[in-house]
């Protein structure tokens, strides 16, 4: 088949890869001017199936609405707050019941480890080197931080991911950089787990997808989808339509407006996240691989020669506006954790501060399969999870288009779930 891919994030580059492998033409539009230039661009890298979870889980708009006025919150709302994003908050909200959340967690984490053996798989089989390490550590300030992860303990056995419950001298054994001066509780351990670099992976695929025959066009919005065909598109600047046999809509939060125009009114927000890229200052006091502070839900992750801060989760505002409050977070948890791993003073290297906008459906996992109308296919909705989940997507997507039989249930995938 010719199919168009629109948008060129690791969900797009990952199905490119895919498609490509099973003989398709493939042409991936992007609207910015290079891969993996929005959500993808600066997230935290963690690839932890284990903690791949729905955030619409029961108690959690408890716990939101406790967290919104604290001074270092991991849940923020942004004005203007629209009526979109009231809509999908109903939905969150709705969606959190305890049934709901066992179906969707197994679902989520069921294609969570699939994909992170799709990733190990294609690193290996191509030979992509980018920064990656081994290992992810939850940090427990304190007893009830501990008490507070129970329930996510009893899920890792339940899924049996391997894990170990630290005390913390033996979490500074695994991580000797951490700050000597700080008092904390201790530390949940997953060896099996790990950090890697989601754009750089993204590049080299991206680059493997061309030689495979793959063709990139960017600085090419697509303007609309037509309606009565939804395998036409408009790109921006164009006075004709192009035709393919067949679309995947891979935008992120941009592909709530293209489904529009085809009568698909979809309930996918931007929750903004955070994170900030520094150099390294001193390599023996940053850390090994990828930490979460489990009371502020940010991330520390070592990637190469720099370390990333990341973390927040914002509904409405706007992607420009960024949030000092939340910015500040991420440096007190660095300084907290690692006070002296990175450079942060030096002018002549300087932070890079990124906002993201995590493309969220209400219930917890994406849209992955045909969109109900001829030609049109999705891959979407991943969230903050879209590197973990990427590459067990893409396969999944690439095997309902040919007919074939996935590795894993579909059903909990489809876009029909939402419509009730």
């Amino acid at each position: 088949m010719n199919i168009a891919i629109i948008g060129a994030g690791i969900i797009g580059i990952t199905t490119a890869w895919e498609l490509a492998c099973d003989g398709h033409q493939v042409t991936v539009l992007e609207r910015r001017g290079a891969a993996a230039e929005e959500t993808s661009f600066a997230n935290a890298g963690v690839v932890a199936p284990g903690y791949v979870t729905p955030w619409a889980s029961p108690g959690m708009p408890k716990k939101v609405l406790s967290h919104l006025f604290r001074a270092h919150s991991p849940v923020r709302i942004g004005w203007p707050l629209s009526a979109a994003d009231l809509r999908w908050a109903w939905a969150w909200f709705r969606a959190c019941t305890p049934d709901a959340y066992q179906l969707n967690r197994a679902r989520l984490q069921q294609l969570a480890f699939y994909s992170r053996e799709r990733l190990r798989n294609l690193t290996s089989n191509l030979q992509l080197e980018y920064d990656r390490s081994e290992g992810y550590m939850v940090l427990l300030r304190s007893e009830q931080d501990r008490a507070l992860v129970e329930p996510g303990l009893e899920v890792l056995r339940q899924a049996d991911v391997a894990f170990k419950e630290l005390d913390a001298a033996q979490a500074r054994a695994v991580e000797p950089a951490l700050n000597p001066e700080l008092d904390f509780c201790g530390a949940i351990h997953l060896p099996d787990d790990e950090v890697a670099n989601c754009r750089q992976f993204a590049l080299l695929l991206k680059s493997e997808a061309q030689s495979a025959g793959v063709r990139f066009e960017f600085n090419t919005p697509v303007r609309h989808l037509n309606r009565q065909r939804p395998a036409s598109l408009l790109v921006d600047g164009e006075a004709s339509e192009r035709s393919y046999d067949a679309v995947v809509l891979c935008a992120g939060t941009a592909s709530a407006q293209l489904l529009d125009a085809v009568g698909m009114r979809l309930a996918l927000a931007p929750v903004y996240g955070y994170s900030l890229t520094a150099a390294l200052r001193e390599p023996l006091a940053a850390p090994r691989s990828a930490l979460m502070d489990e009371r502020y839900k940010v991330a520390i992750s070592r990637l190469g020669n720099r370390i990333r801060v990341a973390g927040g989760a914002e509904l409405g505002g706007t992607l420009q506006s960024q949030r000092a409050s939340s910015i500040a977070t991420l440096y007190k948890v660095l300084q907290d954790w690692f006070p002296s791993a990175a450079q942060l003073a030096n002018p002549q290297m300087r932070v890079q501060v990124w906002k993201g906008a995590r493309p969220m459906l209400p219930d917890g996992p994406p849209i992955i399969g045909g969109s109900g109308l001829p030609g049109l296919w999705l891959n979407l909705g991943h969230g903050s999870s879209g590197w973990a989940l990427s590459c067990g997507s893409a396969r999944l997507l690439a095997d309902l288009m040919r007919g074939a039989e996935p590795a894993l249930d579909a059903e909990g995938f489809r876009v029909d779930r939402l419509a009730a």
